[in-house]
């Protein structure tokens, strides 16, 4: 496998995303992130930054950092389910942790030791790098007035907490954010959830579902990744990899406080934010619900 290109002490990394280019709060923190790494390493390192579809799919990160065609992805360790249920913890799981609570496990209750085990038979290491707090629970084309409301729905929403919709008799779509809007606009969804306030209303999904329920039982909390191939971070120097490391941790700091800033921008365009009682109580007989995690 080719390691980055190194010229004048430099080392040149690709970065693939899950993100629609620019995207507030994600792809921008992606951005932000090379960015820092690239300040804190005094240019040697240097990240180019290749959003969703403009190197790979958005879905086809990780696989692309595990074969080593890219460096490192940015995106959310939950899309990666299909490879082992257990990647679904290192982002979020229904009535899981909080923020704090999964940042707290990560890195001092032994988090991010049991992350190593599930990424290493990819040939990969990964680390928490950002956070964006509990998330909604999404927006649909019709009010929520109970469980019966739910049925039958096509409803977008990965990781364990579609398995949930699904035990509600929902069917359950995993799309990219670069598809969401086309597809609730088609009917070929009838919901989606995504992250919150700020980055929801830059897709645009208020336009066409006016119904927005918050929170969301699904993700209480909701960590962002960096994945890098375990051969490239290994030959890096120390001082190198402990930079990739604590830039991490600073862009969590950074992502919850900017989304937590802009979510105020939901009052600007008049959505519907609703969660009744009645509505309330639907989600959280969810929990009655066997799903098994294994």
């Amino acid at each position: 496998m080719p390691l980055p290109a190194i010229a004048s002490g430099k080392r040149e990394m690709k970065m693939v995303t899950t993100w629609p280019k620019r995207l507030p709060g994600l792809g921008v923190a992606a951005e932000r992130l090379a960015a820092r790494i690239g300040t804190l390493s005094g240019g040697r390192l240097e990240i180019k930054v290749y959003a969703a579809n403009e190197l790979v799919p958005a879905l086809e990160a990780f696989d692309t950092v595990s074969r080593g065609a890219a460096d490192m992805s940015h995106g959310a360790s939950y899309y990666w389910q299909g490879k082992s249920k257990a990647f679904n913890f290192f982002t979020g799981v229904p009535f899981g942790m909080t923020a704090a609570e999964i940042s707290a496990w990560v890195r001092y209750l032994g988090g991010q030791a049991l992350r190593d085990e599930v990424t290493a038979p990819f040939g990969c290491v990964s680390f928490m790098a950002g956070q964006t707090g509990t998330q909604a629970a999404g927006w649909f084309r019709k009010e929520l007035t109970g469980l019966a409301d739910v049925k039958g729905l096509k409803f977008r929403t990965p990781g364990l907490g579609g398995d949930v919709w699904k035990k509600l008799g929902v069917t359950v779509v995993n799309l990219p954010a670069g598809e969401i809007f086309q597809s609730l606009q088609s009917g070929a969804i009838d919901a989606t959830e995504f992250v919150g306030p700020s980055i929801d209303i830059a897709l645009g999904f208020w336009q066409v579902a006016k119904n927005y329920y918050w929170p969301s039982f699904n993700e209480p909390g909701l960590a962002l990744e960096l994945t890098v191939n375990k051969k490239v971070y290994d030959d890096l120097p120390p001082d190198l990899q402990a930079i990739i490391q604590y830039a991490c941790q600073a862009d969590c700091e950074e992502t919850y406080a900017e989304l937590r800033a802009h979510d105020a921008l939901l009052k600007a365009h008049k959505v519907l934010s609703v969660m009744s009682d009645r509505a309330d109580r639907a989600f959280l007989d969810a929990r009655r619900l066997p799903v098994k995690y294994g």
